[in-house]
């Protein structure tokens, strides 16, 4: 596989001198200064591009060109974001950029209540505590009716928890949803996300799964055209948040994704992470049966809580998902694509999510992208990697 790290951009606390000593040779990255819905200009592509390739590195995949809000729920705006998206791809094609990651989540992207967990052995993590998510959603967000997507207990614990909490508690909380983790585009104060939630009032999952059909019947065409490969990050967590449908969170979602759009433009990002939130997900499982159409791959592992619905990000090789196994899986679909001489037989991956460790914890770096805690994670996969392939039958690399 190509390794590779994800670098947001020249304000990024971690230097592309900093990646070059990780073992590293890949580049994840966008243009994080585009405004949600513009086209990025090709010139702005090729700079990024030169910028990385003088530290001798190689941008690898772009991740992610934002979805626009009105292209979820179908808002006036909905054709012309969807041409700038199209003309976006044909500009990063032309660069010579071939793969792209994207997510479909509505307002909200990738979400925490806290990113300074504890480790036992020292160290911070991330980690999604579904009671306080459901307190800020309840008594601090005040969403209409969202008494109704919770259980009596689930009620009761999250007024307990908010009740206890004190307002110091309370604000950092509201904080780390609302300011949009890194690679969110956007950020909103309690006022806006009320009012971005209200624009997707009484939407069920399949409209918003038409959506998406729709989104990429025009898109799908086009990538494969100027020879880029879109690959779909999963929804994080992996079940409705304020509300919202999601619709990337399950082995049936990724083969209605698969059914809606036949191109083979139209692939996924295997986030081990994200589907491994949720305990109903055989990742090992979901990664066997879309390997073919896997074009990225998040190599970070979770584990679930008690009740099913809260986690905390574990080691790359620990948590609930069987990395031995995921990444042995992506490899055999690897020397598949290459006996079938494929001109895209790899698959770009990287560590996702590090712990914050040693000088981590005393440097400034974005949550959940650390520098030592990823080059650790970097180094335990390249490990399970080569001891896989070195072990891998004759037959077996020949698909």
């Amino acid at each position: 596989m190509e390794h590779t790290w994800r670098w947001f951009g020249p304000n990024d606390p971690i230097t592309l001198e900093d990646i070059r000593q990780t073992d590293a040779t890949g580049i994840v990255t966008a243009l994080h200064h585009i405004p949600n819905g513009e086209v990025w200009p090709l010139d702005a592509i090729l700079e990024r591009k030169a910028l990385i390739e003088a530290s001798g590195l190689r941008w690898s995949v772009v991740e992610s060109v934002p979805v626009h809000e009105h292209i979820k729920w179908g808002g006036p705006e909905r054709a012309r974001a969807i041409d700038r998206f199209a003309q976006t791809l044909r500009n990063l094609g032309h660069a010579g950029l071939d793969t792209v990651c994207y997510n479909f989540m509505p307002v909200l992207d990738w979400t925490r209540t806290d990113l300074e967990h504890p480790l036992p052995r020292g160290g911070r993590t991330l980690r999604f505590d579904y009671t306080a998510y459901a307190a800020f959603d309840l008594f601090i967000l005040e969403r209409p009716g969202a008494i109704a997507d919770y259980g009596e207990g689930e009620v009761d614990q999250a007024r307990a928890w908010f009740r206890s909490a004190g307002s110091a508690a309370h604000a950092r909380l509201s904080n780390t949803i609302l300011r949009g983790l890194p690679g969110s585009e956007e950020s909103y104060d309690l006022d806006s996300l009320r009012t971005s939630l209200a624009a997707y009032a009484g939407m069920e999952g399949d409209e918003l799964r038409d959506n998406l059909g729709a989104f990429l019947r025009q898109v799908a065409p086009v990538a494969e055209q100027v020879g880029i490969r879109l690959a779909i990050h999963p929804d994080d967590p992996p079940r409705s948040l304020f509300g919202l449908p999601r619709v990337v969170s399950t082995a049936e979602d990724l083969r209605w994704l698969l059914r809606a759009e036949t191109s083979p433009a139209n692939g996924v990002t295997m986030c081990v992470g994200s589907y491994g939130s949720s305990p109903h997900n055989d990742v090992v499982g979901m990664t066997r049966e879309f390997a073919e159409r896997i074009y990225f791959a998040h190599l970070r592992n979770v584990t679930v809580e008690t009740d099913g619905k809260s986690f905390i990000e574990d080691s790359h090789i620990d948590g609930g998902s069987d990395m031995v196994a995921i990444i042995g899986a992506l490899l055999r679909e690897e020397q598949r694509r290459t006996a079938g001489a494929s001109t895209t037989a790899r698959i770009p991956m990287r560590p996702d999510h590090g712990h914050r460790l040693l000088d981590d914890l005393h440097r400034t770096t974005n949550p959940g992208y650390s520098l030592v805690g990823r080059l650790k994670g970097l180094a335990q996969l390249r490990g399970i990697e080569k001891a896989l392939s070195a072990t891998m039958a004759p037959t077996a690399r020949e698909g």
